[in-house]
């Protein structure tokens, strides 16, 4: 903008929002809190491969757990409760071809119930949510181990299907939260209340704000939010709408945190 004497008046700066950082309310000390954690109003879940332990929430103490046979169950990645079980995913990784399936266990006996396999194709399952009437699941793809070339990161796709998981749409992730992810991949996702979408990838301590695009197959990086613990799969707590739990893998550890969501109010 020129001023009258031809000088370039600048621009006017847009203030730089102020992003709390979140707060830790409670830690629970986990040995299996290495790959996610689930929580419903009574208990804690906390997730590793082929092991699952169930904990009080008015304790902190295990009461249950489950350990799967490694022949069968390699690499369960996230679970979230719904209707009295534990819906997780779970893929084959690192082993390839890659294959992926959900598996259900009663959330009270953890014992295992059901199984729906995907087979190979799309890449690693690493979560699933149900939201809107929909099934919604990540499929990773790696660019090292685990991975199938041609395929690498750019490939990790987001696909919604219908109850009998039957594919309806699918959409590739921003290419800067790409770059994000690194040679990983999304580890965790969950939709809010405010609907959007809310995704960690494998070790930055960021959650993802994304948005399904107007037009074309790739989604829309809304926003980035700053966690206590590096990536992986994590939980709304149910109690507690802008409550989040995620895992610390280097301190087996489940954490309860607030973080900051505008217009937000759970999910």
């Amino acid at each position: 903008m020129a001023t009258a004497t031809g000088a370039v008046a600048a621009e006017p700066v847009a203030p730089v929002p102020i992003v709390q950082a979140p707060e830790i309310v409670r830690v629970v000390p986990a040995p299996e809190a290495t790959q996610g954690v689930a929580n419903d109003a009574a208990f804690l879940y906390a997730v590793q491969n082929r092991r699952i332990g169930r904990y009080s929430r008015a304790t902190g103490q295990r009461v249950g757990s489950w350990e799967g046979d490694p022949a069968l169950y390699i690499h369960i990645n996230s679970c979230q409760v719904m209707g009295g079980e534990l819906v997780c995913a779970m893929s084959n990784y690192p082993n390839t071809p890659m294959t992926s399936s959900v598996e259900w266990f009663d959330a009270r006996t953890l014992r295992h119930v059901r199984s729906h396999s995907f087979g190979p194709g799309l890449g690693s399952l690493t979560w699933i949510d149900w939201h809107g009437g929909s099934w919604w699941a990540c499929f990773a793809n790696y660019d090292g181990e685990g991975g199938e070339a041609p395929r690498d990161h750019r490939s990790t796709v987001l696909v919604r299907m219908d109850s009998r998981f039957v594919r309806q749409e699918a959409w590739l992730f921003p290419q800067d939260v790409l770059e994000r992810f690194g040679h990983f991949s999304s580890s965790g996702g969950r939709w809010g209340a405010d609907g959007r979408l809310y995704v960690t990838g494998h070790d930055r301590m960021e959650l993802y704000v994304l948005a399904l695009p107007e037009a074309g197959g790739r989604l829309v990086h809304l926003d980035t939010l700053p966690l206590p613990t590096n990536g992986q799969a994590f939980d709304w707590d149910v109690l507690h709408p802008d409550h989040i739990w995620t895992i610390d893998r280097r301190r087996a550890a489940m954490v309860e945190s607030v973080i900051a969501r505008v217009g937000a109010n759970g999910g």
